[in-house]
Parts: C-alpha cells; structure tokens; sequence
C-alpha cells in the first residue's frame, strides 16, 4: 500500500489518518502548530506516529500522496515544494469517497451551509433514514467512513474542502449563493472562487442531482446550465418563468415542489408556516433542505411535521427568550455586514439593535435603509465604535454606546416596547471584548436569563 502524510492534525486530519491507515497505508502525520491533546490521544491510541509544531520536509517529501486540511493555503512553502515535485495533494473529503458506498448529500455556498446542512440532516433522520453528520459542521467525514454504516451522510463543504477534490462524487449538490468570501485565498478573485464552490458538482453525472439558488447573481454568471449531464434542481423565492423550477414559494409559507421540471410535471405544495427559522435567506435554505428531502423520497407530511421541530445551531438568529412582551435574539455568528442585513431584513417588528466589535473594513451602506425603516434604536457594543456612529447617528432615532453585554441587554430591554425585537447581530468579529462569537453570543443570553431571574425574583417578593 502507498504512503500518506497527512498535513493538519485537526477534526478532519485526525480522521483521515485513522481511515488511510484503517485501509492499509503507511501514514505519518504532521502539523506545524500544537496538536490539542483530544486529538493527539487519538494518534497514539492508533499507533499513528506524528510530529507537531515542524514541517520535517525530508519525512513528508517522502509521501506517495498527501492529504491537506482545508486550513492550510496554497502558498505554504511546504505545499509548493511538494507541487514543484508533483506529489498529489487531496482534500480529506477525496478520500473518504474513495471507501464508502453511501449516498453523500454535499452542500456549499459563502452563508447559510450550516443551517441547510442541519436541517438537512435533521429531515431525513427524522423521516427514519440512516443517515450521519459530516464535514464542516464539526465531524469527519473519513473517521465515520472507517465504519461505514450509514445509508446517507449530509455533508457540509466549505470551498477550502472542496479545492482538493478530483473523483469525489456527490449524489446530491447544493450550491446556496456565491459572494466575495476568502478571497485573499483566491487571489483576489471572485471567478477563482466561484469556481472552488462549483467543484461540488465537476463529477456529477445523469445518476446525480444540483439543486442550486436561481436568484444568485454569481451562480448565473459561472454555472453554464446547458453544458452539465446532472439533472437540475434550481429553486427561488418566487415564480419564476426563466427557470424550471424544482422548488419555489407561492405566498410567505407554502412551497410548491416540482420533482419532474418540464411538460408533465407533477408539483406539490409544502406548507412552512411551522418552521421556527426567522427571514428571507432561511426562506431559501429551506427550499434546498426541502428538495434534498423529497429527492429521498420523504413524503411531504413528515417534512411538515419534522420542519416545526427542527433547533438551529446556536448563534444563528437564535430566540433565547421573551421578557414583558420583547423577545430576545441571538445572531452572534453575524460577524459581517451581509449576516446582519439577513438578519435585519427577515425581522418584521421594530428592533432595538445591538451592534459592533472588531470592524472588518465594514461598508454599512447596504444596511442604512433597514436601520432606517426597522431600528428604533442602536446599541453600539465595541471598544471602538466611531464608524457605526458616523454611519447610523442621523439614521436610527437613538443611539448609545455600552462596554459590557450585561450593560448592553439591560440598556436594551428599558428601550424595547412589548412587541419589539432586541436583536445582538453585530455585523463585526468579536475580539474586541469577547473570545470569539460564542463567548459573545454565550454571554447574551446570559445576560437575558439574569434579566429574567431578576423579573421573577421581584415578584416573588412584592
């Protein structure tokens, strides 16, 4: 058997090395950072040797093939030198489709992968169906292989997994949106990267199925319909008459599907209105989740049924409570202006909006005309918040600043009438004044609970 060296000795590398060497391979295992001690434990109850903190070039030139987590970028030296000499270099998710027979349902797309993947996921485990959890939400898709026991895997795919794929062949793709995302690892170049989330479907066939968002600008412009053997499932939030549509939405809840796109199709309504996810990039998440459904063939009361009991990932336009009539939101994960506009735009009440944090070179433009019609008032929750002052001080009817999340919500509750929203969805990273967007999101609804506690506790004692 060949030798692989494994790069990256994370969720995704751990596993591939536990796979190759489950087939057979030789494997050697190298990162050039620490390896946390959970995944280091792994190793060596495999007897899979390793080397952290270093590169050793002479063991890793060595390699017949090399697996590349999806972290490391091109430009590494060390990825040059093994291109100069023209070792193949695959992603983990290359190899895990080499040794499984399951169906794989892949989805990508810049925002909404993880909610489509967990809903996705969520609809066919609850239909019944063997089916397991993988890729970018967290768990390898190479480790589950090694036992192989599902029927179905649902798969999220960043386009960092997806640049070192070759024969990897999905059963069902779904490319939600393409905006400029990582473009600093596509030099700079929107082509470059729609091209990486166009990979997802490179090795369809007539067996296979692409669901993709007909209303995405860039899809239009890289994916050449006519020249692809995959049966397409476009969908949109309206009616559409430029498309045949797999799926689309005939008023706010009711979704008509169409399996059989053309002259004799047979379509069916799928009600949503149970559907607990909050705005318009959700509305369109749900019709991909719903396609990948009846594309396995689950009949459309149970995806009614299963669509109410669906919980998102945490952070993500997340309810974490209502006190005296306002409910409390939590869109941490909002860490650019495009998450908060979704945001923004999918709440219908008035908002009292927490915003802020480490700017990313942030443009606000395409987020003064909500802030204008919805947003009540703007709590600026930053060390530095002069940019969202310049840009929403004329806008929004009030304005303050706070430096605490405790402060934040407390600030926020006084300002909010029954009725209204308080939304944290900061359009910014977190590092200013949390850990990361969990710690930050983490300590929002912290901060609603005590809030609460404190309402129960007076009248308790009145």
């Amino acid at each position: 058997m060949s030798r692989i060296v494994i790069l990256g000795a994370a969720e995704s590398g751990v596993g591939a090395a536990l796979l190759a060497q489950a087939k057979g391979h030789t494997v050697f295992v190298s990162d050039k950072s620490p390896i946390q001690p959970a995944y280091r434990q792994k190793l060596e109850a495999a007897g899979i040797p390793f080397e952290e903190n270093q590169h050793t070039e002479a063991e890793i030139l060595r390699a017949d093939e090399v697996v590349k987590s999806p972290g490391i970028p091109e430009k590494m030296p060390i990825i040059q030198v093994l291109r100069a000499q023209k070792t193949p270099i695959i992603s983990e998710i290359e190899l895990a489709g080499r040794y499984t027979k399951a169906r794989c349902i892949c989805i990508t797309g810049t925002n909404g992968k993880t909610t489509t993947t967990l809903l996705t996921y969520h609809l066919l485990k609850e239909a019944g169906l063997n089916v397991g959890l993988a890729g970018n939400v967290g768990y390898s898709l190479a480790e589950q292989v090694i036992e192989d026991q599902y029927d179905y895997y649902v798969v999220e795919l960043s386009s960092f997994q997806l640049d070192d794929t070759y024969a990897f062949q999905p059963w069902i793709s779904v490319l939600l949106n393409i905006t400029p995302d990582h473009l600093d690892r596509y030099n700079y170049s929107l082509q470059e990267y729609a091209q990486a989330k166009l990979r997802i479907m490179r090795n369809q066939d007539s067996s296979g199925y692409f669901i993709y968002n007909a209303d995405d600008e860039n899809i239009q412009r890289t994916f050449k319909a006519a020249l692809r053997p995959v049966q397409q499932f476009p969908f949109s939030l309206h009616h559409r008459p430029d498309y045949q549509l797999g799926a689309y939405y005939m008023d706010e809840e009711r979704v008509c599907v169409d399996l059989q796109p053309g002259f004799y199709s047979k379509t069916e309504e799928i009600n949503t209105a149970a559907s607990p996810l909050i705005g318009q990039h959700n509305r369109q998440n749900m019709l991909a989740a719903v396609l990948c459904a009846r594309l396995a063939g689950i009949e459309k009361k149970q995806i009614e049924d299963s669509l109410a009991s669906f919980h998102n990932a945490d952070h993500r336009l997340q309810p974490v409570g209502e006190l005296n009539g306002t409910r409390f939101i939590n869109d941490s994960k909002a860490t650019n202006v495009e998450a908060a506009w979704f945001a923004l735009d999918g709440i219908r009440q008035p908002i009292v909006w927490i915003a802020g944090g480490t700017d990313k070179g942030n443009d606000y433009s395409t987020l003064i005309p909500l802030a204008e019609n919805r947003v009540k008032a703007l709590i600026c929750l930053g060390l530095d918040n002069e940019k969202l002052k310049a840009n929403f001080g004329g806008v929004v009817p009030h304005l303050e600043e706070t430096r605490s999340m405790a402060e934040a919500v407390q600030r926020a509750a006084a300002l909010a009438a029954p009725g209204d929203v308080v939304l944290l969805s900061p359009a910014c990273a977190s590092f200013d004044l949390f850990q990361n967007y969990e710690d930050r999101g983490r300590q929002f609804a912290q901060a609603v609970q005590q809030l609460t506690d404190d309402q129960t506790n007076e009248e308790a004692n009145e």
